[in-house]
């Protein structure tokens, strides 16, 4: 599954894109001075395993699907069709026509939050009469039915969630800023409290399945906020544009580069980079050699240094059983060996295979200033 999102990183001083744009933190407010603004990071998430598989930085008021859907069937139809995911998966902001309907004419299935509208509203008010409502996890119920809203060119299925509200509520009034109001609701016997939601989707899975694969939506957001408050992507500045694209591309590839590390130290779970990265990197390290072998001696200065020693032991243990059958292997073999140990979990013990290389099936010729090159690998 892809998740795709955007996030914002606010921007002080003069740089290239810095638009004052909508930011979710500080709605409505204005810049604190001049040539402040945001950038907007549409960001391409492989679901679950937290690895990036792309993001574009915009200006800020360009954090639309409408700048960021280029970004997005560029970089699948860059994979390649055999690799494409089986989901896109997105937020309110993604449940609109244009993603709908280009998802529907390229055959991939998608599953967004619905905006809430006037003509979803009325739905809702004629199916919550209703009884026939379906356990879909977590204390929500669902109901489906089929609309057509204004701009949909077609009908599409969309889901109904709903769950009742057993807890004390509490009422913020924000009218004065500079004290908010606080106010106790009292829900009387005679009445209910829900919350609610829509999703629309292509899938044709049971109600419960697509509860469960929206709220696993929610660690997309966990990946954000490691990214922005852990890696960087909300501690550098640049002055144009192009750069700023390359240092955020390249803090996600190191991003996905340490999830894949840490999974490699424990397959079953996934640390985060709060705690992982002072566990596994504040060592000191010495280099000896003796006989033709070069020995590293790590020593951690972690108080936990004991669960650092058995994911380095883990680690190295995988690469010297690697390095027994590396004459074997090309360098794409042993790294898909590499992800094939790392995944091993999702993939229940089997191992990865990479795609058939064009320059392996045929032989190619290559023109260098006019001359015919043959080239090193051939069939």
């Amino acid at each position: 599954m892809l998740d795709i999102d955007s996030t914002v990183k606010p921007l002080y001083g003069h740089q290239e894109g810095a638009v004052v744009g909508y930011n979710p933190h500080k709605p409505g407010r204005p810049p604190a001075f001049a040539g402040a603004g945001l950038h907007c990071y549409h960001t391409h998430v492989m679901a679950n395993l937290r690895l990036v598989l792309g993001v574009d930085v915009q200006p800020g008021d360009e954090h639309t699907p409408k700048h960021g859907q280029a970004g997005l069937w560029t970089l699948l139809h860059r994979l390649g069709r055999g690799r494409w995911p089986a989901l896109l998966r997105g937020d309110v902001a993604w449940g609109v026509e244009p993603v709908m309907s280009r998802a529907e004419q390229e055959g991939l299935a998608y599953l967004f939050r619905l905006r809430m509208t006037a003509n979803v509203k009325r739905a809702l008010v004629k199916m919550m009469a209703e009884r026939d409502w379906t356990p879909a996890g977590h204390g929500w119920q669902g109901k489906q039915t089929t609309l057509r809203l204004v701009g949909w060119s077609r009908q599409r299925r969309v889901v109904v969630l709903r769950r009742k509200l057993e807890r004390p509520l509490v009422l913020v009034d924000r009218t004065q800023p500079e004290q908010p109001l606080l106010g106790f609701a009292e829900v009387e016997p005679d009445r209910e409290v829900w919350e609610y939601a829509g999703l629309v989707t292509s899938l044709d899975d049971e109600i419960l399945t697509l509860g469960q694969l929206y709220r696993d939506r929610g660690d997309c957001e966990n990946a954000f906020d490691e990214l922005k408050n852990q890696w960087g992507w909300g501690g550098f500045t640049t002055h144009d544009l192009k750069r700023c694209r390359l240092l955020a591309g390249s803090v996600a590839l190191i991003f996905t580069w340490w999830s894949l590390f840490v999974r490699l130290a424990d397959p079953d779970h996934r640390p985060e980079a709060i705690t992982s990265r002072p566990l596994l990197m504040q060592a000191i390290a010495r280099q000896t050699q003796h006989a033709g072998q070069v020995t590293l001696t790590i020593s951690s200065t972690h108080g936990e240094h004991h669960k650092a020693r058995r994911a380095y032991l883990r680690i190295a243990g995988f690469l010297a059983q690697l390095r027994q059958t590396a004459e074997q292997l090309d360098p794409v073999q042993r790294w898909y060996r590499i992800l094939s140990q790392a995944l091993k979990r999702y993939l229940k013990g089997r191992q990865l295979d990479p795609p058939r290389r064009l320059a392996q099936a045929r032989t190619l010729a290559t023109v260098v200033r006019g001359r015919k090159i043959q080239p090193a690998i051939q069939s």
